[in-house]
């Protein structure tokens, strides 16, 4: 009799290796080998029988979506919960992934669809308490306290839910392998028959995923590719505020978050869409209008400039990119004289919010020229605009949907290069390079 053929494989990337090594040649990550055997496949396996058609003989192909009960996480899905889509939702521990799960599940159950949580973390009578704190113990929702993945793949194929809510798929694991739950190969063969068994079927199946301390998803990065849309959780836990983010989504745009507000009775929807302290009146500090998806955020950024007493002067960013902070610290010595090498500079975006886009560099700019010169702005001013090599200002994109947020929230200035807005009542102060935003100052 034949033995099993063992190897370890790493549990970042999923590499394999006959030996046991400590640091993975692929990733670089150390100690992350674990020992799998090899699972014989069965070769008497019959041969499906598979039809091809071109695209026009195609008929059904319309997405059938339903509400979650929640607007902001519909935002976010593209319009609903499509029917046997499968999502993965994955977040730091306590910021709220099996919270709104169970919101969901009651929201879907209690409109006629059957649903099925399955928790391989929590006891029914933990799940109690939770439901008890959420006031969300009435309503059609079946629950199970299981880590079998067999079990949990019987039921659904023989009673066939509308929804199916696993949490998480790190402690669920399958007795065709011998490796521990929450390994590459657990983890890649649970999520490949949950898959499978949503298209069969027409289940709508959430995983919720744990993450490792990097904030990634734990586990092969194949198991973002089986699935079709994957979430992140990100968090101010100061505020109270959740930002749910798509990252990857086969049935919507993945440029839509939603924003919610955590409080004793679970998630609710953040309706005031602005991440700014009206109240306040300090340097350092400069409103702008970001673009996430369809929808325009006020953000406050704010800076701080002060004199090292260090060789090598420290920055430090909280959601923006550093290296474009560095570049705009550059323009700024370059073009108008500021002498911030030798300046610790500190820079942050209040809300938990994480910026991408290059339309907050003026504000960026003058929140770093706030805080130097210690002067503060009026608290009705905003800046928008992308601010280029040469110190040049470039218009951002979607003016007429940034300058409507301004608006509503009662703004009356905007410093930024365009002319033409006789439709708004905001004032506009033209610029075309750095050098005029300091002659404003």
């Amino acid at each position: 009799m034949k033995k099993s053929k063992t190897y370890f494989i790493c549990q970042n990337c999923g590499y394999k290796t006959p030996k046991w090594i400590g640091r993975c040649s692929e990733c670089g990550s150390w100690n992350s080998f674990l020992e799998e055997t090899d699972v014989k496949k069965n070769n008497n396996k019959l041969v499906e029988k598979i039809e091809l058609k071109k695209l026009v003989e195609v008929k059904g192909v319309e997405v059938e979506r339903y509400s979650s009960g929640i607007k902001e996480f519909d935002q976010v899905l593209g319009g609903g919960v499509v029917k046997g889509g499968v999502v993965l939702i994955g977040g730091e521990p306590g910021i709220g992934k099996s919270t709104i799960m169970l919101q969901i599940s009651y929201y879907i159950g209690s409109n006629g669809k059957k649903v099925f949580y399955f928790s391989g973390e929590e006891s029914l009578p933990q799940l109690r308490m939770r439901g008890e704190r959420l006031n969300l113990t009435e309503g059609d929702v079946y629950f199970s306290a299981t880590n079998s993945f067999e079990a949990i793949y019987e039921i659904l194929r023989r009673e066939q839910p509308d929804v199916a809510i696993i949490d998480s798929i790190q402690t669920i694991y399958s007795d065709e392998l011998n490796s521990a739950a929450g390994t590459v190969s657990q983890v890649k063969f649970v999520t490949h028959k949950l898959v499978e068994v949503a298209k069969k079927n027409g289940t709508s199946i959430f995983i919720i995923g744990q993450v490792t301390k990097d904030g990634a998803i734990a586990g092969p990065k194949v198991l973002e590719h089986l699935v079709d849309t994957v979430l992140y959780f990100e968090g101010d836990y100061d505020r109270g505020l959740r930002i749910l983010r798509a990252v990857k989504n086969r049935f919507g745009s993945t440029n839509e978050i939603g924003i919610f507000e955590m409080s004793e009775y679970g998630l609710r929807e953040y309706t005031n869409r602005t991440l700014v302290n009206d109240n306040l009146k300090a340097s350092g500090r400069a409103i702008t209008v970001v673009m996430e998806g369809s929808r325009a955020f006020l953000v406050e950024i704010q800076a701080l400039v002060s004199h090292t007493y260090f060789n090598y002067p420290r920055r430090n960013v909280t959601g923006f990119d550093m290296n474009r902070l560095n570049m705009l610290l550059a323009i700024l010595e370059k073009k108008c004289g500021f002498n911030l090498s030798s300046c610790d500079v500190y820079l942050n975006v209040v809300g938990g919010l994480r910026i991408t886009e290059p339309s907050v560099d003026l504000a960026v700019c003058a929140a770093v020229i706030s805080s130097f010169k210690d002067i503060p702005f009026e608290q009705d001013i905003i800046f928008l605009g992308e601010v280029g090599l040469t110190g040049e200002i470039r218009t951002p994109f979607s003016m007429n949907l940034r300058l409507k947020e301004a608006e509503r929230y009662g703004f009356k200035k905007i410093v930024t290069k365009m002319n033409d807005i006789s439709e708004f009542s905001v004032e506009v102060i033209s610029i075309n390079n750095i050098n005029e935003l300091i002659n404003y100052i």
